[in-house]
């Protein structure tokens, strides 16, 4: 007869805030024997993933609500420069929390400009051709505070 193994759940998976304090309390008290290692490297690398997904999701937000001013003008919303102006603050601190995101920032570039094309065609009705095939902006005017094109 086999004895099956019961896998009891880690304070990890039961109590996430808990194990935050406990990890930090282990490291300030150099016990680094009893460290979560596994998890702690898990949590530090989804940290750097997670910034940089929020940047890319704020930089499609202002291009496309800069399209969406820009194309048709008549349509313009204060909505669309209350959003940009706040996404451009989140873009503006990430950089500023970590300077390293700027060459990230500059990759991605044309791909975020080709998402927010297919989203604003989507919400806006615009044929795709209504929209410039390559961003008629330049990533310093799309995180500078007072931009709006004509």
């Amino acid at each position: 007869m086999s004895l099956l193994k019961t896998h009891s759940p880690t304070p990890y998976e039961t109590d996430y805030l808990q194990w935050i304090e406990t990890t930090v309390a282990k490291l300030q008290s150099q016990d680094y024997a009893n460290v979560d290692w596994a998890n702690l490297i898990e949590e530090i690398g989804d940290m750097g993933r997670s910034e940089c997904k929020s940047l890319k999701s704020n930089l499609i937000v202002i291009l496309l609500h800069l399209l969406k001013w820009q194309f048709p003008p008549e349509k313009r919303s204060g909505s669309w420069e209350g959003s940009i102006i706040e996404h451009r603050r989140r873009v503006q601190e990430s950089l500023q929390d970590s300077p390293s995101l700027k060459p990230y920032l500059e990759s991605i570039f044309s791909e975020c400009y080709t998402q927010a094309v297919k989203q604003a065609k989507a919400e806006t009705g615009l044929p795709v051709e209504s929209f410039p095939v390559i961003c008629p902006y330049h990533l310093a005017e799309v995180t500078e505070d007072d931009f709006l094109p004509a």
